[in-house]
């Protein structure tokens, strides 16, 4: 099975990816909460077809580092360029924030900071810590870049002890170079392996996206070379253009397709595999951490 829909061009967007934009109480309470502390979310950021569910379910995506990343991803909405110094006292604010939110799960990721002699590992580790501070019955997932392999500073990371290790290959190896900037497969699935070596007992996740010239049986070998690497959990996405200066959309999935790649991952060992046209990277993050940790009690057993 492969991709084989026609020209995004000649068709219009599938009923399946259209989302009710319902702005609620809980919706407009976050967003001027966010606003209010001067933080950044990668809901809007990256412009998430999702962002009104989560928020009305008072969940977030903290986008630390600022909002200005260092790298041009082709497929990315967040905005290029020379970022400002970190702001110091941001991990406490985001603390606050989830506090706030009353958040059971936190999700934190960032641009990517190569400006930065430690890629912002530093600043990921104090947020880590903040959260568990003020939050001491809230899970902390973070989403890191790739440090440009610098180990040293994934180990920082990974010594905040984050209970789950996210870092997105974003797609299959064949179409790599030309989605990402500078970030390279196979280092992505060494930094994986790498947080794993590191603490074993943390769970590792990733994320692919499709829709950008792969085929169906190159996503399965992607899933296969994460759970080589030793990755717990995978999401699987429909890619979404944000502009028209952005990537181009080459097809649509179905339904169909996202809940065979979800039974062909669960079939590999995934302790969790989320994937559905609207799948993002941290959708329903605290179900995927409790559908994780039941598997692997019941492994223990």
């Amino acid at each position: 099975m492969a991709s084989k829909n026609k020209s995004t061009a000649q068709q219009r967007k599938p009923d399946w990816l259209k989302v009710r934009l319902t702005a609620s109480e809980n919706f407009s309470e976050i967003r001027k909460m966010i606003r209010g502390k001067t933080l950044h979310t990668v809901c809007e950021e990256a412009r998430c077809p999702n962002i009104y569910e989560c928020w009305a379910n008072r969940t977030a995506t903290f986008m630390i580092l600022g909002d200005i990343c260092t790298r041009a991803c082709r497929f990315c909405a967040v905005k290029t360029g020379m970022p400002t110094e970190p702001d110091l006292a941001e991990p406490e604010r985001v603390a606050e924030a989830a506090r706030q939110m009353e958040l059971k799960h936190a999700v934190v990721t960032s641009v990517a900071r190569d400006d930065l002699k430690d890629g912002g590992a530093s600043v990921f580790a104090v947020t880590i810590k903040a959260i568990r501070k003020r939050n001491p019955m809230t899970s902390v997932e973070v989403l890191i870049p790739d440090f440009q392999g610098d180990w040293d500073a994934l180990k920082v990371v990974m010594d905040a002890r984050p209970d789950i290790l996210n870092h997105n290959i974003e797609t299959v190896r064949r179409r790599s170079d030309r989605v990402r900037s500078k970030a390279k497969y196979d280092r992505s699935l060494q930094l994986l392996q790498k947080a794993k070596e590191m603490q074993p007992d943390i769970p590792t996740k990733s994320s692919i996206m499709v829709g950008v010239g792969e085929t169906f049986d190159e996503v399965v070998e992607a899933m296969q070379d994460l759970y080589d690497h030793q990755v717990n959990i995978v999401t699987i996405g429909q890619y979404l253009q944000p502009t028209k200066k952005h990537l181009k959309l080459e097809c649509y999935y179905t339904p169909e397709e996202f809940a065979k790649w979800k039974e062909i991952g669960l079939n590999m060992g995934f302790s969790h595999v989320e994937s559905g046209p609207l799948v993002r990277s941290s959708y329903h993050a605290l179900e995927q951490v409790q559908s994780a940790q039941s598997k692997s009690e019941k492994k223990a057993q």
